[in-house]
């Protein structure tokens, strides 16, 4: 390791991903402009006006290059950052190609999995069962939040608020566990995720596309298991579910409430968490503010739970006043009519 302080290597990862997406993300919704790459305003839709997608190459490119030359400048190089940017990489590739000219659903399975495999096998993963099962589990794991995060990008500034603080939490608890490599990337990824934010917060004048939303889901995915590789006990899994809590509970609110309604499940709408904020009388902004807020809090309480910051009876206490919460409010959305 080198004599640089990987707290002062992540910032500096952090600062430089944030100018380079931020710099980028113009001359790429420039170039989707001249070509056409727009999402197209929809009765399934928020947006009212065409809207260039290519933002999430300015995120993917920013965080992939920070990251790398950060990793390089404290531990040289790193087979585990190495397979992690590479398959981020493949998955952000995967979402241009979806971007340009949809693909088949199980042709996008196949490659997450593919990626997410190599991710378990190479960085690790929690154990609880000590068989082949905690690979199964932490491989569908990353699939699960990985596309949930590209359901929850349906509002101007979520998917980017939201990745930018889980990344923060997740940098900061690399550095607290000693995993210099891992955190400078996620440093990267909130900083990447936050230059975006400049051009994505409402009105929104570029979009992540699926390239983005599957590249932040991936990542931070991946990262969550890697960083709590080798946990056996259940408060690992209890924090792996409260760091990605927001989207977990965005994706299970859509699922019940379409097969309640006998509507498709992977059918596009206007029935997410962020829309039925809207019904609720909220601006896009302060809508992008309260699951920023509540990812904040979910992440902060994970962070209890894995480090054991207070006794663990305070720690509980954290863990079921959160979930008491998130049920309620997850009911109190259910109730919201969004479906004419």
């Amino acid at each position: 390791m080198s004599g640089l302080s990987p707290w002062l290597v992540s910032a500096v990862a952090g600062v430089g991903a944030l100018f380079i997406a931020a710099l980028l993300t113009e001359p790429l919704r420039r170039l989707a402009l001249r070509r056409g790459y727009t999402d197209q305003p929809s009765a399934r839709k928020a947006h009212v006006h065409p809207t260039p997608y290519l933002g999430g190459i300015a995120v993917a490119i920013a965080t992939v290059g920070s990251a790398c030359a950060a990793t390089v400048a404290v531990t040289g190089t790193d087979a585990t950052i190495v397979v992690l940017l590479a398959s981020a990489s493949l998955i952000a590739v995967l979402g241009l190609g979806d971007d340009l000219r949809p693909l088949s659903i199980r042709l996008r399975l196949c490659v997450e999995a593919a990626a997410a495999l190599a991710v378990v096998l190479w960085c690790g993963h929690p154990v609880l069962f000590g068989s082949w099962f905690d690979v199964v589990f932490a491989v569908g794991w990353i699939l699960f939040t990985t596309n949930a995060f590209n359901l929850l990008d349906n509002m101007d500034g979520v998917v980017s608020t939201v990745t930018a603080v889980t990344a923060g939490f997740l940098c900061c608890a690399a550095l607290s566990v000693g995993l210099v490599g891992l955190a400078p990337v996620m440093a990267a990824l909130a900083g990447a995720s936050a230059g975006f934010l400049f051009h994505n917060w409402h009105p929104a004048r570029i979009f992540l596309g699926d390239a983005g939303s599957l590249f932040v889901g991936f990542l931070v995915a991946s990262a969550t298991v890697t960083l709590h590789r080798d946990t056996a006990a259940l408060s690992g899994y209890t924090s792996l579910l409260l760091i990605t809590l927001v989207v977990t509970a965005d994706t299970g609110l859509v699922m019940v409430a379409r097969r309640r309604e006998g509507r498709p499940l992977l059918q596009g709408g206007r029935d997410h968490i962020a829309h039925r904020l809207r019904s609720l009388g909220l601006t896009v902004r302060q809508v992008t503010v309260v699951i920023g807020g509540f990812a904040t809090l979910s992440c902060l309480t994970a962070v209890l739970v894995m480090f054991r910051v207070f006794p663990q009876s305070a720690v509980l206490a954290a863990v079921v006043v959160v979930t008491a919460v998130t049920a309620l409010a997850w009911g109190l959305l259910l109730r919201v009519p969004v479906y004419t």
